[in-house]
């Protein structure tokens, strides 16, 4: 087996993000959201949704009775907790939060049976049941979910108890599948547990953790149908009701990996298994298998994506519908297949270094992603649609799982804790070294040490970005030493310009949308970035219907939308003349300090008749008005009201 490609990605623990814009994040995760996540998962807040997550675990412990409660996939909350937590730590120690996590890794290991099996569900309710309804019942889910966050405790705190209780499961489980005689030729429902395990073959260098994975990869789409063969042996009994209903197509499971030429199914599901799929490719350099992940990004990213970063455009199966199809009022757009969506564009990234893939992470994170979490951390968007008004949420019955308004909490509670974990890890997306060259993926300010060909180095960037256009980066070297710096250039940048110690350079050497310099650095040397930020018409493919006539506002990495409470109702009404002029503002006391846009457009004059639904003999006009543009990650957290960030354009 060879590598595709050979890339480092830094430790989190030396990567130090500092005060900007997502250092309230990271902050807001290590103080906020962690500690209320704990409090949901112990049933401590009286006018939240019960979780009963940690209590699943003392009854299936013996330590305490009563009936499992929740989801079938309960478990995976308490494991994306952890996991969470494990980043935290690496990069803001906390003995007290430390040994919270240390007693409730304790609990689950005496949750544990003696074979490694590990499912409050199924010890809870039947063993002689397990592993018979892996369609629906989410027990390779909530393995891998719990298989990362041993792997990420493991690595932030060198403990390796959780570490083991996941081994010892990964190999009860590799007694249970694959291609072998006496195995079972199953595969998970819901993907996770691939890249899992590709992460645990990482930290322990066991093959049979790789060979596992790559098994359920080549497995699924295969015929016999294996999901067929299981209905049938357990009686053609369903766990969800309708979930046979939803077709092969919405487990991924319709064609072998890699024939499918099209994003289809569930989105969270088909994410995760491109983004195990492209570890895998890189491991072991199967070039077919990276042809099935390039095809089917670029299906999603050209076709079947929203602005926000966002997909799965239906509620039926939380799903993919097909290209084009990209409505804003009925969107699904679910938190967790955005960060399913970073996932898979960042083991792509590390395949081939492409802004591409890049560019798709900042959009995801600064739009659809962070638009999932209320400003303070406490209430949480499982759905994230591009145009909300409220008495249609509530009264049209197309529009029920759209929220006008963030939840406190889930019972399917999948969302708020994945926040929790690509945030606390945020540090390992901004850098990779490949050889002698360090890549900038993201401007995000931050101090970070690593080593090239074995030589100290710290980089540290500047910036107040995306408010502002600057991103400074100084270097610090023991030594002089030649090596390559790789700047993103952003694509929504169309005249970046990038000085050395003060002198405008030549952006000619640009590969794959990365400006490379090459030169023999030395201690104190600055490259200066300057993306040029301008309001920017965004405008979707005509095929997408929902979208003719209409454009989007972007201001740097930054989507804009219309809010009720800055602009009053029926926001439908608004028209942007194609001359109109933006006014761009920094106002520090409106949503944590945001940049807003102004601008006078057009909206409806209020002549028409009230009697008259339809009519022949009236004509719309229109007055000047003045509308206020807010970022759209920062929606609903001023009140009830309509939202839109598709607006019409005028003459």
């Amino acid at each position: 087996m060879s590598r595709i490609n050979e890339q480092m990605t830094l430790p989190l623990k030396n990567v130090t993000i500092k005060d900007g814009f997502w250092s309230k994040y990271v902050s807001l995760i290590k103080d906020v959201v962690i500690p209320y996540q704990w409090e949901v998962l112990n049933d401590n807040l009286a006018d939240v949704e019960p979780s009963r997550a940690i209590r699943n675990f003392r009854i299936a412990a013996g330590e305490e009775d009563g009936d499992f409660y929740g989801m079938v996939f309960q478990d995976s909350d308490v494991a994306k907790w952890l996991e969470a937590v494990a980043y935290s730590l690496e990069t803001h120690p906390n003995p007290e939060l430390e040994e919270i996590a240390d007693e409730t890794i304790d609990l689950i290991g005496r949750a544990q049976l003696e074979d490694g099996y590990l499912n409050t569900y199924y010890i809870l309710n039947g063993l002689d049941k397990r592993w018979t309804n892996l369609q629906d019942c989410h027990e390779l889910y909530c393995a891998g979910h719990m298989i990362e966050a041993g792997v990420a405790y493991y690595r932030a705190t060198g403990k390796r108890e959780l570490l083991d209780i996941v081994c010892r499961f990964a190999d009860h489980i590799d007694t249970i599948f694959g291609p072998e005689p006496g195995k079972k030729r199953g595969y998970p429902g819901h993907q996770e547990i691939e890249f899992a395990l590709f992460k645990l073959y990482e930290v322990t260098d066991e093959e049979k953790y790789l060979n596992l994975a790559k098994y359920f990869i080549d497995e699924r789409g295969k015929e016999p149908y294996y999901f067929d063969i299981e209905w049938e042996e357990r009686g053609r009994t369903e766990h969800f009701h309708g979930m046979r209903g939803l077709g092969r197509q919405y487990a991924q499971a319709h064609l072998p990996v890699r024939e499918q030429t099209t994003a289809e199914g569930h989105a969270v599901r088909a994410t995760y298994m491109y983004a195990a799929m492209a570890d895998i490719a890189l491991e072991t350099g199967d070039e077919e298998l990276l042809k099935a992940c390039k095809t089917l990004w670029d299906n999603i990213v050209t076709k079947r994506m929203y602005i926000t970063g966002g997909i799965g455009s239906m509620a039926h199966g939380e799903a993919f519908s097909y290209d084009y199809d990209l409505p804003n009022d009925t969107a699904y757009a679910e938190t967790c297949a955005a960060i399913g969506l970073i996932f898979f564009a960042w083991r792509m990234l590390q395949i081939e270094p492409n802004s591409c893939y890049a560019d798709v992470i900042e959009k995801a994170l600064y739009n659809n992603v962070i638009a999932g979490m209320s400003l303070d951390g406490k209430r949480f968007f499982y759905v994230n649609p591009l145009e909300v008004v409220p008495e249609a949420c509530e009264k049209n019955g197309t529009k029920m799982h759209v929220k006008s308004t963030r939840q406190k909490w889930f019972p399917c509670a999948c969302c708020p804790p994945n926040i929790s974990r690509l945030i606390a890890s945020l540090g390992q997306y901004i850098y990779t070294i490949k050889e002698d060259t360090l890549y900038i993926h993201q401007y995000i300010d931050n101090t970070s040490n690593m080593k090239i060909h074995g030589d100290e180095i710290s980089i540290t960037q500047k910036t107040d970005y995306p408010w502002d256009e600057r991103i400074n980066v100084e270097l610090a070297l023991e030594i002089e030493k030649e090596f390559t710096l790789a700047f993103r250039i952003p694509e929504w940048c169309k005249n970046a310009r990038i000085l050395v110690n003060g002198q405008a350079i030549d952006r000619n050497n640009t590969e794959n949308g990365y400006v490379m310099l090459n030169r023999r650095w030395k201690d104190g040397d600055t490259v200066q970035l300057l993306f040029p930020m301008k309001v920017l018409r965004m405008r979707s493919n005509p095929l997408v219907r929902e979208n003719i006539g209409r454009v989007a506002l972007q201001y740097g990495p930054i989507i804009y939308c219309l809010e009720e409470v800055d602009n009053g109702p029926n926001l439908h009404e608004v028209r942007l003349p194609l001359d109109a002029q933006f006014d761009v503002k920094f106002e520090e006391d409106l949503l944590g300090g945001v940049n807003i846009i102004e601008v006078v457009a057009e909206r409806v004059d209020k002549k028409w008749p009230a009697e008259s639904l339809y009519s022949s003999q009236n004509s719309i006009e229109y007055v000047p008005s003045k509308l206020k543009f807010i970022p759209y990650y920062a929606w609903d957290n001023r009140g009830l009201g309509e939202m839109l960030i598709w607006v019409r354009e005028g003459e």
